[in-house]
């Protein structure tokens, strides 16, 4: 729980804790791993840093990539990890050889940690057969209340395996679900089965990841510690927009969020955003660049428009871009994906995020 002063007995009372609280630390001996205990920033700088190969997290293409992700000013490191089931309506999830080994998830996070930056861990469920992006994780649910139940057994063996790695490695942050539309009308199941045993093992702060058009629909908000909402909001259906239609945009949204935060009465994180170097970048953020020719500008002035606009709003607590890749040569000019790495978005995240936050406004506040 969060508590806020006001006034000036209120910031001499927050000036004296934190005084004593460094003077406490100062005769500690620090610990090799990094504990989940520390305070969490007030505004999270984040990257999510992914693989779909079983020990790319152990190579030293992604150990100098890590490097490189904190170079960038990030404080945080979202870490994916991800099993699968075969189908939506399938109720068994498991490993394949696009799961990273526990090893390498662990490589991971202690490089991650070793290079300054707190961590996020986010376990992932995709689907094997999706032929034509059909469907999505999004879309698993079920007719038959025993196979919504087998299917919260699966994946609560699933989730609380990766709660265990997070608790044992200080990670800071664990999302307990990813982008699970249709389960999240099944609140009795996601608190027995999921939240409340996570609880009892991890004991860091707990997020879930609602899908930008599902986050007000999820009913166990009260149960966790962050609003989690994957920040894939349509912006325009301009082919080719400007920084200041991509900021109009973003208005919309930015209104619509703090009048539901207000209400909810949780900080929000951003647990993903993104744009893929492409046209459609604008109005349907959320899709991979596959075919047309790569349009980094329009990615920049994405990111721009969101610096521009929503990263001073006082209920979001923390933003991780989509998403950074584990070789410090990906991306490019001529790369249609969504990572910033090597193109104009990496100049203008890097121009947000090394600016201490007391001076952010002022970043915030610069014309188009």
């Amino acid at each position: 729980m969060e508590v806020y002063t006001s006034g000036l007995a209120g910031k001499l009372k927050s000036f004296l804790l934190f005084f004593v609280s460094i003077l406490s630390l100062s005769f500690l001996t620090p610990d090799p791993v990094v504990s989940n205990s520390f305070e969490i920033p007030y505004l999270q700088k984040g990257l999510c840093y992914a693989t779909w190969d079983k020990d790319r997290f152990l190579s030293p293409y992604s150990d100098m990539s890590l490097k490189e992700l904190a170079g960038t000013g990030a404080d945080f490191v979202q870490i994916i990890v991800t099993q699968y089931q075969e189908n939506p309506d399938s109720t068994d999830i498991r490993r394949t050889e696009h799961t990273p080994s526990d090893k390498s998830l662990v490589h991971a996070i202690k490089k991650a940690q070793a290079n300054g930056l707190k961590v996020m861990l986010k376990p992932h469920i995709d689907l094997i057969n999706n032929s034509g992006n059909l469907y999505h994780r999004a879309d698993i649910g079920f007719a038959r209340e025993k196979d919504w139940r087998e299917w919260f057994d699966s994946y609560s063996k699933f989730i609380l395996h990766y709660a265990r790695i997070a608790e044992a490695t200080g990670v800071n942050i664990f999302c307990v679900g990813t982008e699970l539309s249709f389960t999240t009308q099944k609140n009795d199941l996601w608190e027995k089965k999921v939240i409340f045993p996570v609880r009892e093992i991890y004991k860091g702060k707990l997020i879930y990841a609602a899908n930008w058009d599902n986050y007000s629909m999820v009913e166990f908000w009260d149960e966790l510690d962050y609003v989690g909402i994957d920040a894939y909001f349509p912006l325009t259906a301009e082919p080719d927009p400007s920084v200041s239609e991509l900021s109009r945009g973003w208005k919309r949204w930015q209104h619509e969020l703090a009048g539901w935060q207000s209400y909810i009465g949780k900080p929000v994180i951003f647990t993903e955003i993104g744009y893929p170097s492409a046209a459609h970048a604008g109005y349907e953020p959320w899709k991979s660049g596959y075919t047309g020719n790569a349009d980094p500008e329009l990615q920049a002035r994405c990111y721009k428009a969101f610096f521009n606009t929503v990263w001073g709003s006082p209920w979001l607590k923390g933003v991780y871009w989509w998403k950074w890749d584990t070789s410090v040569y990906a991306g490019g000019k001529n790369n249609r994906q969504f990572t910033p790495q090597n193109k104009p978005a990496e100049k203008i995240l890097k121009e947000n995020y090394r600016i201490p936050q007391r001076h952010r406004r002022f970043i915030i506040a610069r014309d188009d």
